[in-house]
């Protein structure tokens, strides 16, 4: 009767199919991540049209969700605005932020331009149109 000999390359052998498998469920776990992340970044923007005759926002009014982006839009032939910023309003109480969020400013938009913002924190964010708030060009975004 022969002897049984194991060789000793078969535990390296193992060793090393191991460290393999599980160098390929770490890549394929990293790719899955990596699609699930760059989905939800490809989320568009939410469209806020800024247009001439009404001056108005079209929507004026958005309900939406803590991490949503919102998008304003100069569809107009004449400079546009949007800020929550009682700073620039005519009537400071037309523009406001929650309590802890930071208000936005598109700076002066010229035809074509447009400006997105990311909501962070939930409440009611009212804008305003500097150039043309008198003419009633305001918005609002309550934010859940």
């Amino acid at each position: 009767m022969q002897p049984i000999v194991v060789s000793r390359k078969i535990p390296s052998l193992l060793v090393g199919l191991g460290i393999l498998g599980l160098g390929i469920a770490l890549v394929i776990a990293a790719l899955v991540g990596v699609h699930l992340r760059s989905a939800s970044a490809s989320t568009p923007p939410i469209l806020v049209k800024m247009v001439d005759m009404p001056a108005t926002f079209q929507p004026a009014r958005l309900s939406i969700r803590v991490g949503d982006t919102v998008e304003w839009k100069n569809d107009g032939n004449s400079v546009h605005h949007a800020s929550s910023d009682p700073s620039t309003a005519v009537n400071p109480s037309e523009a406001s932020t929650p309590s802890g969020a930071k208000p936005f400013d598109s700076g002066f938009l010229q035809p074509g331009q447009s400006f997105t913002y990311t909501f962070t924190v939930p409440g009611t964010y009212k804008y305003i149109c500097a150039p043309h708030e008198t003419s009633g060009m305001m918005g609002e975004i309550v934010v859940k």
